[in-house]
């Protein structure tokens, strides 16, 4: 992957060279310095996990910046990165050069506009720092994949450990039973559907997404929505179902039908996890996805 040159104002800058910007801060109170410092290791620290080795200069300093504005708030204050319930929190917004992604993530490279714009995502979704505790038990983002140009979407809940440590929604034992619904059930191939899931970071010790964590990533899953354009989605679970057509009606009730979100066709079925958990339950899904399967037009 070839990556043009940067302007001298945005020269690569590595984390041995971050001690210089922290350098004005040399006047302000210890323990505020002390503060700003985690705050901007906590931000570098999260982009190093996603894979990226270069800030340009405008980013460091804006980082550097925001890491002191927020010392100065104290510890008690409300950040973009701790965000309320009644609030959506604020994005941090790097410039396009300013960021490295790993090389299965290339950025301006695809001629298929769709893809690009969903790498563009994925760039967003890599230096994204709005929910602390997450920031600080990922190992990286796990973004999506599958095809740009998918009829079919399918939504989970949130990562897990297998797939934190991959980098790739529904790898360990639930994703090979979602694979086998693909291929074995709908005869399809796992890599002309799009596979993501409501949050992008996982949950400590594998919990329920919390509430403010869903709308925190909402804007990154409507943004992928809204580039692949599905004619279908298939929510897996209470949560993705819930949280995508914005209901507390248990998932119980809403399976075996379709439902409509912004002129998307949307059936909701039981998790593979609880699948494998509960089999009795795979008579059940299997009868969703025969629903979906007829509203596709593909044979049974």
């Amino acid at each position: 992957m070839r990556w043009r040159p940067l302007a001298a104002s945005q020269a690569p800058v590595t984390i041995r060279r971050i001690a210089r910007i922290l350098t004005p801060m040399t006047a302000e109170s210890t323990t505020r310095r002390q503060r700003a410092a985690r705050a901007l290791a906590q931000r570098l620290e999260s982009l190093r996990a996603a894979g990226v080795t270069h800030l340009g200069r405008a980013a460091t300093v804006a980082a550097a910046e925001g890491a002191r504005a927020q010392a100065a708030e104290g510890p008690g204050s409300t950040s973009p990165d701790a965000p309320s319930l009644k609030t959506r929190p604020t994005p941090l917004h790097l410039p396009p050069s300013a960021v490295r992604l790993p090389s299965e993530c290339p950025v301006g490279e695809s001629s298929d506009p769709r893809a690009a714009a969903l790498a563009e995502v994925a760039r967003r979704v890599a230096a994204c720092t709005r929910c602390a505790e997450l920031v600080r038990n990922r190992t990286q983002t796990v973004f999506g994949t599958g095809s740009p140009h998918a009829r079919l979407v399918f939504i989970g809940e949130a990562p897990g450990a297998d797939e934190d440590r991959r980098g790739e929604p529904f790898v360990g034992r639930a994703g090979q039973l979602l694979t086998d619904i693909i291929v074995k059930g709908m005869k399809l191939r796992r890599q002309d559907v799009y596979i993501m899931n409501i949050l992008r970071c996982r949950p400590p010790d594998n919990r329920t997404p919390l509430p403010v964590e869903a709308a925190a990533c909402r804007e990154y899953l409507d943004a992928q929505l809204a580039i692949i354009q599905p004619e279908f989605i298939c929510c897996l679970g209470a949560c993705a179902a819930q949280h995508l057509l914005g209901t507390d009606t248990a998932i119980g009730r809403l399976r075996g039908r379709l439902h409509d979100f912004k002129g998307i066709k949307v059936l909701c079925t039981y998790h593979p996890a609880y699948v494998l958990r509960n089999p009795a339950a795979k008579r059940q899904v299997w009868d969703d996805i025969q629903i979906l399967m007829a509203e596709m037009g593909l044979e049974g």
